[in-house]
């Protein structure tokens, strides 16, 4: 799997259009973590287009949330991106709409679709942590937040669960690695965020 689109010409297209800052985190956030799965799972040939898919996922969500991936295919073609790239972005999105019949189907397909709402949760538990970090975080600490269905509700805890049922993990693994994963790129996108003049 590859595009040639660089991560540059990604970052751009991403705040072309979005300009809430947790938009540009999450995206910034969900591409280190593919980044680091693809090395992970060895397939560290395709770790720039596991990154650039990652922070183009939610390219139309702030724009278009009721059409979330419907928009995408438009916004990321004249962006340049490769049906491919396309394919990859809007199959997280399987199962949202009924005019979606992109499937997860390859390896880092199915790693967004599992990671994209943990992140969100896993960010959520860390802004919780007196370090705010994920550096200290354990899978219990996620785990006890993951029952708690009032926490950070907006994360759907079913598409988690049934992501790492599509990778054929049990759901410690997940956490564990998506843990790890955030923490592979915490520094690097909170660097990147200031550099945008984004920082929370």
């Amino acid at each position: 799997m590859h595009t040639s689109l660089t991560r540059e010409q990604a970052v751009e297209l991403l705040r072309k259009y979005n300009k809430e800052p947790f938009h540009i985190l999450h995206g910034l956030t969900v591409g280190g973590v593919l980044k680091w799965y693809a090395g992970e799972l060895g397939f560290g040939d395709e770790a720039d287009f596991w990154e650039i898919c990652g922070i183009l996922h939610d390219i139309d969500f702030e724009e278009y949330p009721e059409e979330h991936c419907l928009v995408a295919p438009r916004l990321l073609e004249e962006g340049g991106a490769e049906r491919e790239l396309i394919h990859a972005v809007c199959s997280h999105c399987y199962g949202h709409h009924e005019q979606i019949t992109a499937v997860p189907e390859h390896e880092m397909e199915k790693v967004l679709y599992a990671a994209d709402e943990l992140t969100g949760l896993i960010g959520a538990a860390a802004k919780m942590r007196p370090s705010g970090s994920t550096k200290d975080m354990e899978v219990s600490s996620l785990r006890k937040k993951f029952k708690d269905k009032r926490f950070a509700a907006g994360c759907s805890r079913e598409i988690i669960t049934l992501g790492a049922e599509k990778l054929g993990w049990e759901l410690t693994k997940l956490f564990e690695m998506t843990i790890q994963a955030m923490r592979s790129c915490e520094d690097t996108v909170k660097e990147e965020m200031e550099q945008l003049g984004l920082s929370e």
